[in-house]
């Protein structure tokens, strides 16, 4: 569509007989999706954002506030540290986020406040053990 609308048509009218000639002509036939429903999330409202919200998506990526993804990434760590195979390894785990909370605590928070204080090592260490873990200490 390369024709430049003729002086004295309506917009409106120029547009609609251009989309009409290339339906007669087949242009829209094969188009990918064709005939297909939209993919789900896509309303009518317009986001200015829209092809990085589906990059993300699609990627499985998210933007969390620095204190929500260290909340995260505590807990998980947590998680991890209580079926971790030897004690060494439960030790290291806390030790490691403990010392991103730690610093996390003595700066601005730059989205909501943590809220969190550091794992007592010993007392993960505890749980642990009662969860029934092999009793090897390789500390």
């Amino acid at each position: 569509m390369t024709e430049r609308k003729p002086p004295g048509v309506p917009f409106e009218s120029w547009v609609d007989k251009q989309i009409r000639d290339a339906e007669r002509r087949g242009e829209f036939d094969q188009l990918p999706g064709a005939g297909q429903p939209l993919p789900p999330g896509t309303d009518t409202s317009y986001d200015e954002l829209w092809w990085i919200r589906q990059k993300m998506a699609r990627e499985g990526l998210s933007v969390l506030p620095p204190t929500l993804a260290l909340r995260k990434e505590a807990e998980d760590a947590l998680e991890a540290a209580l079926k971790a195979p030897t004690e060494r390894l439960v030790r290291k785990i806390v030790t490691d986020v403990n010392a991103k909370i730690r610093d996390m605590m003595f700066r601005p928070p730059p989205g909501p406040p943590l809220g969190m204080k550091p794992y007592d090592v010993e007392d993960v260490v505890r749980r642990w053990r009662e969860a029934g873990r092999p009793g090897t200490s390789d500390v």
